[in-house]
């Protein structure tokens, strides 16, 4: 099968054309002929090391769609040919054919093509984990969303909303940006990143959001304790900004009834994969039903991924990144 692979850590130059033996699925997990595969950032850590160094040629690719290929021993509810997206744990979307864990293989709706499919099984998994999982959503709260208008902060906004958010705000890096997030994923408002306390006490007459979700890091998730209301939370889910890890005080938490919480998919998928399913089964009929968007801006053959990794890397990226791959 043709497949991207890295046999060192590295830019985007080490992701090379290769051709590898086709994967065949153990006990329990599925063989995926891919059509799609998302790109998000997570894959670019993979490039980098942060999982890890590779072991020989090493595929990356967190999420893809297709169609079922072949079915491991015990798993049921699945027959081949059937479409599917799936959440990739171990990577393995950036090529032809692709395994995965059965409980991570969700049966695509016919209400969702095989295009959106391939950028769904982690974001939209991510988004909902987030919200429903980690901060705790509920009915009338004021949502902040850093990095509004990429892949999972443009799905956690719709999410939000679809869950009973009563406002939901985001912020993003240049002013392009934001006037593409506020137009298209409904948006109440959105905020160039510096500066964006003061524009979130103002939009809220002071009062502050419930719920900010963290993607960035760095002195971004500092000045969002700041924006918190009473039992407001800040939720972590990533690192984009490379920033060094915070070393936070724990009397401003409690004397300002603060919470920090946190979500990852990975660990997720290791100590609670049937929660992961739920999420992502929940967050998958939302799209079915309308209620959420996925916004693909741009695709890229499977020979592009180091151009769809520069985009990311350079933060030009809007809503979802796709692969072509079949």
């Amino acid at each position: 099968m043709r497949a991207i692979a890295f046999k060192e850590t590295g830019g985007s130059e080490v992701l090379r054309l290769v051709d590898l033996p086709d994967p065949e699925p153990g006990p329990g997990e599925v063989l995926i002929r891919v059509a799609y595969a998302g790109v998000n950032y997570g894959e670019i850590q993979h490039r980098l090391g942060d999982f890890g160094a590779p072991d020989g040629e090493t595929v990356t690719g967190l999420e893809a769609s297709g169609r079922v290929a072949a079915l491991g021993e015990g798993v049921e509810g699945l027959s081949v040919g059937d479409r599917v997206a799936a959440y990739l744990p171990d990577g393995g979307g950036y090529a032809e054919y692709a395994v995965a864990p059965a409980s991570f293989v969700l049966p695509l709706p016919d209400q969702v093509d095989l295009r959106t499919g391939g950028g769904a099984a982690l974001v939209l998994t991510t988004a909902y984990g987030v919200l429903a999982g980690a901060a705790r959503v509920a009915p009338g709260d004021r949502v902040l969303v850093h990095a509004a208008a990429g892949g999972v902060g443009s799905a956690a906004a719709q999410i939000a909303r679809a869950l009973g958010a009563s406002a939901v705000y985001g912020t993003v890096s240049t002013p392009e940006k934001a006037e593409y997030a506020r137009s298209t994923f409904g948006y109440d408002d959105v905020f160039v990143r510096d500066g964006f306390p003061e524009a979130v006490r103002a939009a809220t007459d002071g009062r502050g959001v419930d719920i900010v979700l963290d993607p960035v890091g760095g002195p971004t998730r500092l000045a969002s304790m700041d924006v918190l209301a009473p039992f407001g939370r800040v939720t972590v889910y990533g690192e984009a900004a490379r920033h060094p890890d915070l070393t936070l005080p724990v009397l401003p938490i409690w004397k300002n009834n603060r919470t920090l919480t946190g979500y990852n998919i990975g660990d997720l998928s290791r100590r609670d994969p049937e929660a992961l399913r739920r999420h992502a089964l929940s967050a998958l009929g939302l799209v079915a039903s309308g209620d959420v968007r996925i916004d693909i801006t741009e695709e890229y053959g499977l020979e592009e991924a180091g151009e769809a990794h520069r985009l990311l890397g350079e933060g030009r990226n809007r809503g979802k990144v796709v692969l072509r791959v079949a």
